[in-house]
């Protein structure tokens, strides 16, 4: 059989390396970071594509597997007893399904407590949303999900993600958030030129970058902007 072809997004090292060596996901949650371009949603967009579902279907406020090809090179075994609800979120498309959930009869009254989802803060409704798509057991892939939510919000998350992996549920979490990416006994690994490797928090290169930028900002803008008499820290 011929290889995968040329191009995006097979020319990315981290794709390459899930093609040629597939991944076990480990249980619990697993978190991927890396830079812009390194593949993250790429990948987590294409497993959720390929997750089998039966009875509770996987859905999420987007299509899945329109935007690469990747989807259709990866098979995707799960044990027998295998749960197979699911949720898959990609954080820009949340405002389009806010509209949708709070148009379609009742749902307004029975799960959001007779809020709309479009009356309450983006963030607000974002969490409202995943506690209700999180009551079951399942595999939940999240894209981004930081950049709807202040501080105090990702550790609301945080502590939502913990919960489902206390109750069995795996989740795949693409993140750049070290807020996130600190959740303890989560997996977490980083994705960059060498392809995929798994990392601790501390050794991460998002760690070391926010601490360096957060104990000196002065030192990172000083190189960015074009005034530096007003310099930061």
């Amino acid at each position: 059989m011929d290889g995968p072809p040329r191009g995006w997004p097979f020319n990315i090292p981290a794709v390459a390396q899930l093609l040629a060596e597939g991944w076990e996901v480990p249980g619990g949650v697993t978190v991927l970071i890396g830079e812009n371009g390194s593949g993250k949603s790429t990948i987590i967009e294409a497993i959720a594509g390929r997750y089998p579902r039966l009875g509770n279907d996987l859905v999420g406020p987007t299509t899945i597997g329109d935007e690469s090809p990747l989807g259709s090179w990866l098979s995707v075994a799960t044990a027998p007893l295998a749960a197979r609800s699911g949720f898959f979120l990609r954080a820009e498309a949340m405002h389009s399904y806010f509209a949708a959930r709070d148009e379609a009869t009742g749902r307004t009254e029975r799960a959001w407590d007779d809020r709309a989802l479009l009356a309450r803060s983006h963030g607000e409704s974002f969490l409202a949303v995943l506690r209700e798509r999180f009551n079951d057991v399942g595999v939940y892939f999240l894209d981004e999900p930081e950049s709807a939510l202040s501080f105090s919000s990702s550790l609301a998350l945080v502590a939502l993600l913990d919960t489902l992996r206390a109750e069995g549920s795996q989740v795949i979490v693409a993140t750049h958030s070290p807020l996130i990416a600190a959740l303890p006994g989560a997996t977490l690994i980083e994705l960059g030129d060498w392809g995929w490797r798994e990392t601790s928090w501390e050794e991460a290169d998002m760690t070391w970058n926010w601490r360096a930028f957060l104990d000196a900002p002065g030192r990172f803008l000083r190189h960015l902007l074009a005034d530096t008499d007003g310099e930061i820290g």
